[in-house]
C-alpha cells in the first residue's frame, strides 16, 4: 500500500509538472506568435512588395496557423522527451538504490528531491533489514551459546550416573541404605539428563516446526485447575502455593493444547524463579469481549534490560547458563508465538520483588 502510495504521489507530481510545462510553453507561443502578428503587419508596410522579406512575411503570415502548429509540435515533443529521460532517470536512481538495500553498509541512501517519499520508504527498509540480520546472528549465536553449553551439562549428569552404577556393580557388600541412596541419585540425574536432551530435540524443532492452530470451545478454569494441580509435587521443594483466581467458568474457542504449552511455561517459570515459601497467583477474568490472565510470582526484580529480551528466542535469564535451572530458552518465545497465533497478546513487568505477565485473549465464542 505505502509503495503504491509513492510511486501514484510521484506520478503525479511529474504529471503534474509535465501539464504546467506545456501550458507554460503553449502561453508563451501564443504570446510570441500574437506578437510576431502585430509586428509583422506593421514590418510589411514599410517593405518593398518586391523584396523577397516582403514574400517570405507575406508566406508565413498566411500559414500562420501551421507555422504555430509545427512550432508547437516542436516544443511538445521536447518537452516530452524531456520528461521521459527524468522519468527514466528515476527509475534508475531508484534501482541502483534498490541494488544498496541489501549491503551490509548502514550509511543512509541519498535520493533527488522528487524522490523524498521513495528515500525515507527505502532507508526505512534498509533499517529494518539491517536489524533483522543483527538479530538474526545474535538468535543464531546464542543458540549455538546454548547448545555448547547443554553438551558441556550433558557430562555431569552421564559422569554422575555412570559413577554411581559402578559404585552399585563394583562394590559387593554393599548396604541396602546406600544401594537406595545410589539409586536415587542415579535416577535424579538420568531425570536430568533425560531433560538436557529434551531441551536438544526442542532446539532442532523450533525451526522446523509451524505453528497452526486446531481450534475447539474450552473451559479454561478447569484447564487451569488441572495445570496447576500438576505442578503441585514440583512447588513441594520451595514450598510454594498456587492461587488460582476466577470469578466464574470461563468458556473460550482456543488451540488447548497449544494453551496448555502456555501455562505451562508460565507456571514452570514461576517455580524456578520464585522465593522459597511464596504463592504464584493466576488472576484470570473477562474485560468485554477479551479474556484477561495475570500470572505473578515473588522473585528478584527483573531488571528492565532483560525484559526488553525476554520473548526472545534462546534466551535465558540465567546468565550463568546454569544446569539446574532455566531451559533452552524457548518456553516464553514460543508462548509468544502461540498468543499471537490466537491474536492475542502477551507481556511481561517486574518491579519490586515481583514479576508479572499479562495475557490478553479474544474470547472468541
Amino acid at each position: 500500500m505505502g509503495e503504491k502510495s509513492f510511486q501514484n504521489k510521484l506520478t503525479l507530481r511529474l504529471f503534474l509538472r509535465f501539464c504546467l510545462s506545456v501550458v507554460l510553453f503553449t502561453a508563451v507561443l501564443i504570446i510570441v506568435f500574437l506578437l510576431g502578428i502585430y509586428a509583422g503587419h506593421n514590418l510589411i508596410i514599410w517593405i518593398n512588395p518586391f523584396d523577397l522579406m516582403y514574400r517570405v512575411l507575406n508566406v508565413v503570415d498566411n500559414q500562420r496557423y501551421i507555422f504555430f502548429i509545427i512550432v508547437w509540435g516542436i516544443g511538445f515533443l521536447f518537452i516530452t522527451l524531456r520528461f521521459f529521460k527524468i522519468a527514466i532517470g528515476y527509475i534508475a536512481e531508484m534501482t541502483n538504490a534498490i541494488d544498496g538495500l541489501f549491503e551490509s553498509e548502514s550509511d543512509l541512501m541519498k535520493l533527488s528531491g522528487e524522490l523524498k517519499d521513495v528515500e525515507d520508504r527505502l532507508n526505512q527498509i534498509k533499517y529494518n533489514n539491517l536489524r533483522n540480520q543483527q538479530l538474526a546472528k545474535e538468535a543464531e549465536q546464542r543458540k549455538n551459546d546454548l547448545v555448547v553449553y547443554l553438551a558441556h551439562d550433558l557430562k555431569t549428569p552421564l559422569t554422575s550416573v555412570i559413577g554411581y552404577l559402578t559404585l552399585l556393580k563394583e562394590e559387593q557388600r554393599i548396604s541396602e541404605e546406600l544401594r537406595e541412596k545410589y539409586l536415587a541419585v542415579s535416577l535424579d540425574k538420568a531425570e536430568r539428563l533425560e531433560d538436557l536432551i529434551n531441551e536438544f530435540f526442542e532446539i532442532t524443532r523450533f525451526n522446523l516446526k509451524d505453528l497452526t492452530l486446531e481450534t475447539s470451545k474450552l473451559n479454561l478454569t478447569r484447564m487451569l485447575e488441572q495445570i496447576s494441580d500438576e505442578f503441585k509435587p514440583m512447588m513441594k521443594d520451595k514450598n510454594l502455593t498456587c492461587s488460582l483466581k476466577t470469578s466464574e467458568e470461563i468458556i473460550i474457542r482456543a488451540d488447548g493444547r497449544k494453551l496448555e504449552r502456555v501455562f505451562d511455561n508460565l507456571i514452570r517459570n514461576s517455580i524456578s524463579y520464585s522465593f522459597v515459601n511464596s504463592v504464584i497467583e493466576i488472576d484470570v477474568r473477562t474485560e468485554g469481549n477479551d479474556l484477561l490472565m495475570k500470572f505473578r510470582n515473588h522473585g528478584d526484580t527483573i531488571p528492565a534490560h532483560k525484559l526488553e529480551h525476554i520473548f526472545d528466542q534462546f534466551y535465558r535469564l540465567d546468565t550463568a547458563r546454569s544446569s539446574e535451572t532455566g531451559g533452552a530458552g524457548l518456553g516464553l518465545a514460543i508462548a509468544r508465538e502461540i498468543i499471537e497465533l490466537h491474536k492475542g497478546t502477551i507481556t511481561a513487568a517486574s518491579s519490586d520483588e515481583l514479576i508479572e505477565f499479562t495475557i490478553r485473549l479474544p474470547i472468541g465464542i
